[in-house]
Parts: structure tokens; sequence; C-alpha cells
């Protein structure tokens, strides 16, 4: 019985290193809000989740950076043509604190005594704010008032991912080409496959780390396949998936 005992306790701490990520309370509050719904979407258009989550992160700083926070746009996309985009802001900081937290809500202006303003470039990036205030100097802090309407903005961004970049008559090749890939992978070896690591990082390779893609950089595959592996996000799709686990449940599941 010991033994047994000894085991499962070498088990849990070897996994739970390998999720080391899920330590971290920004980390979960990121995923908390999306998880079970990226699952649905991402299996809906037959794409892997869990890759789609990691992206998210790693492009939205879980969630912290001042575009995603004012846009909810998570995954970093351009805007279209007929699409309106975050334009020029002049943001502050507070000078005492490290992180230089881009200060957009007026209410958080109001805690910080010194503020260092700086003028932050046009991001080319879709706003899914209401059509009202898009693309537009106003209201800033529109999701932080509305959290149902900013969780519906994110997942409107990621459904534009999933449907209109992923997609065979995408103009750009590596798009077009990851469809076509993965409609062959869930042809020969079902839906499960969705769930598999290397499909997770044969599609990431498909959409990056060339010309004409997601991002050029080698070094942004490295860090999604960073954040895929160390936060677990395989296991919590499966769990959430084909257990049909809560997110708490499948979060704190690490075996």
């Amino acid at each position: 019985m010991k033994i047994f005992l000894i085991l499962f306790l070498l088990f849990s701490s070897l996994f739970a290193n390998e999720y080391k990520l899920r330590k971290y309370d920004n980390v979960k509050s990121f995923y908390q809000s999306i998880s079970k719904d990226v699952v649905d979407l991402s299996i809906k258009y037959k794409i892997p989740p869990a890759v789609i989550l990691a992206i998210a992160g790693l492009e939205s700083g879980y969630g912290s950076g001042y575009v995603a926070q004012i846009t909810g746009n998570i995954l970093s996309l351009g805007a279209g043509k007929s699409e309106k985009e975050l334009p020029s802001l002049t943001l502050p900081y507070c000078q005492n604190d490290k992180r230089k937290v881009t200060l957009f809500d007026p209410k958080d202006q109001q805690n910080c005594e010194t503020l260092v303003w700086k003028k932050r470039p046009k991001s080319l990036k879709k706003d899914y704010r209401p059509k009202t205030i898009a693309g537009t100097h106003q209201d800033l802090a529109y999701f932080k008032k509305y959290p149902l309407k900013y969780k519906e903005a994110k997942l409107n961004n990621i459904k534009d991912f999933l449907t209109k970049w992923i997609n065979k008559d995408h103009k750009y090749q590596p798009f077009k080409q990851s469809r076509l890939w993965l409609d062959q992978k869930i042809a020969k070896n079902g839906i499960e496959c969705l769930f598999d690591i290397n499909t997770n990082l044969g599609f990431l390779k498909q959409i990056g780390g060339k010309q004409n893609s997601f991002n050029y950089r080698k070094s942004w595959l490295i860090k999604v396949e960073y954040i895929l592996k160390n936060t677990g996000l395989i296991k919590l799709c499966k769990d959430i998936y084909y257990k049909k686990s809560s997110f708490d449940i499948a979060w704190n599941n690490k075996i």
C-alpha cells in the first residue's frame, strides 16, 4: 500500500511540474472565462482547441494587454478593410508601478499619484466593441463595465479566426493549407486527433514561422508550444470535452 502511495505522489509531483503555469492566478482567470466555449467552437469548426487557447494566452498576455482589454481582440487579429480598428491612443501608466500597466480606465487613473503619458501607435487590430464606439477614443473601459459583453467579444474574435482565417479560400497559403491539412487529418483519424499533441503542434507550424503566416518568427512557435505544454491545455480540453468536467475540476486534475 505504501508503494502505491509513493508512486501516486511521485506521478502527481511530475504532472504538477509539467503544468507549472497553472499556479498563476492570472493564467487560471484568463482560461476560466473562455475554455469551455473555445472547446465547443473549435470542435464545431474542426480545429484543435488547445493550441487556439495557447495562442490567445500569448497574444493577449493572458488578457492583460491594453489592446485585448479595450477591444476584446485576444488573438491580435488585424482588421479587414470594412472593419474598425483601434486607433492611436495616448495612454498613461503609473510612474511608480514597475509593471508599467496601461491605465486606460479613468477609475484606475484616480488611484495613481503620478501618471506618465505615452502615445501608442495605431494597433491595426480589429475592435470588437459595439459599432457606436468601435474604432474611436470613446469609452475605452467599455468591457470592464460589461464583462458579459467582453466574453462575447472574445468569443467572436475566436470565431473569426476559426472561420475567416482558417479557410481554404484564404488568400495566404499558410491559412489555406492549414484548413486542407486539418481536413485530411480528420478524415483519416477522426475528430479525436484534434486532442493529439502532434496535431496541435502540426497545426501551429502550419500557421506560423513562415512568410505571410500568423507570425513569421520561429520564437513565436516556441512560446506558443511552451504555453500549450506547461499549462496542460490539451488535457484541459480533453477533460472538458470528453469527461464533461467543469473548468475548475479539469484545471485541478493534473493526472
